[in-house]
């Protein structure tokens, strides 16, 4: 009498397979979720622009992506986009933020960023040491005595000068000066001189360079630090 082969060993080795399987996708998720933290930690991270201050290089809601190497790792440049943290009164006081379960996740993983509006963003102008003067006859700001030509800014129809009131900075130590690209619309480092910060950012403050604004998808592009522009500032101050 020939004997019937039993199914159950194959049972067994099916259940073994999806059991593999399982953890190896589980294995996999927490691998990715640990290297987007790590990235969103010490790479990169994204952010959302809360206000129109840096129009027309990004407008309000544009996405960005953040370079946080710089400056912890890397100088950061005139020119460049950069976000911060507030360095005191330059924002009203924020109310607790709710989130739900799928944008905490998000927010973990560096691709969401809940808190975008406890941060600013403006182009950085003068580094330690730069001393910043506003307006010459032809309504320009010059950084250490070089007069900028500065494409990137908007200004109201009709108006030449590049800041609406006059100042002149020097930037201390360990801090930087910041405008908005909207210059008749931008709360920046002019309007809080009268801060204990003087308007300056602490280095410390800035969570990195913005390069990428990516999204929505029609604005995606490279964000430029226009550093034709202080070009001659750099052979000025060297």
């Amino acid at each position: 009498m020939t004997e019937t082969a039993t199914p159950r060993p194959r049972r067994a080795a099916r259940k073994a397979t999806w059991k593999t399987l399982l953890r190896d996708v589980l294995v996999i998720f927490v691998v990715a979720v640990l290297v987007s933290f790590l990235i969103k930690t010490f790479v990169a991270r994204s952010f959302y622009i809360p206000s129109g201050s840096m129009e027309n290089t990004l407008q309000i809601n544009d996405r960005i992506i953040v370079n946080e190497l710089q400056p912890k790792v890397f100088p950061l440049q005139r020119g460049d986009v950069v976000v911060f943290k507030d360095p005191g009164g330059w924002l009203p006081p924020q109310a607790p933020v709710a989130t739900n379960p799928a944008s905490a996740i998000l927010d973990f993983v560096g691709l969401s960023a809940t808190d975008s509006d406890q941060h600013l963003v403006k182009r950085l102008i003068g580094l330690p040491g730069d001393k910043i003067t506003c307006c010459n006859a032809l309504g320009q700001m010059s950084v250490n005595g070089v007069p900028l030509k500065e494409p990137y800014v908007l200004l109201p129809a009709g108006v030449e000068a590049v800041s609406r009131d006059d100042f002149s900075v020097t930037v201390p130590a360990g801090k930087i000066w910041v405008m908005g690209d909207n210059r008749y619309n931008s709360a920046d480092s002019r309007y809080h001189q009268n801060d204990p910060g003087k308007g300056f950012v602490p280095l410390d403050d800035v969570v990195g360079r913005a390069f990428v604004l990516s999204w929505p998808v029609s604005h995606w592009t490279w964000l430029d630090d226009y550093s034709s522009t202080f070009t001659g500032v750099q052979t000025a101050k060297g």
